[in-house]
């Protein structure tokens, strides 16, 4: 049974679709950063990054609370998981897939031999 249903993980999917926000995630992983360490990394404008840093915010990807004057942006991991639990609902499809190509295959070399 899925857990989670499509239309919950609609923002997740929208902000992990773009190659920068993912690009962003990973950045993140390492610790927080502001709007402007983030903008250090990216052929954008500052203002561009601060766009994909709230699509992230709205797939629930990322957290931002503030620090004195600045916003701190924290990875959120648990909504990787989510979607990864999710993901992997389907991974027995594939994994029967697979097996049948695997048996299928072998068949075929027992067969020529």
């Amino acid at each position: 049974m899925i857990q989670t249903e499509p239309s919950d993980l609609q923002g997740t999917f929208r902000a992990l679709a773009d190659p920068s926000r993912r690009e962003m995630l990973a950045r993140l992983r390492d610790g927080e950063m502001t709007i402007g360490d983030m903008a250090e990394h990216f052929p954008m404008t500052r203002a561009a990054v601060k766009k994909h840093l709230t699509i992230l915010e709205q797939g629930n990807l990322i957290s931002v609370h503030a620090r004195g004057r600045e916003r701190i942006n924290r990875l959120e991991p648990i909504a990787l998981k989510e979607v990864s639990g999710w993901l992997d609902y389907f991974s027995s499809f594939w994994d029967d897939k697979l097996t049948k190509l695997q048996t299928a295959v072998e068949a075929a070399e027992g067969n020529s031999k």
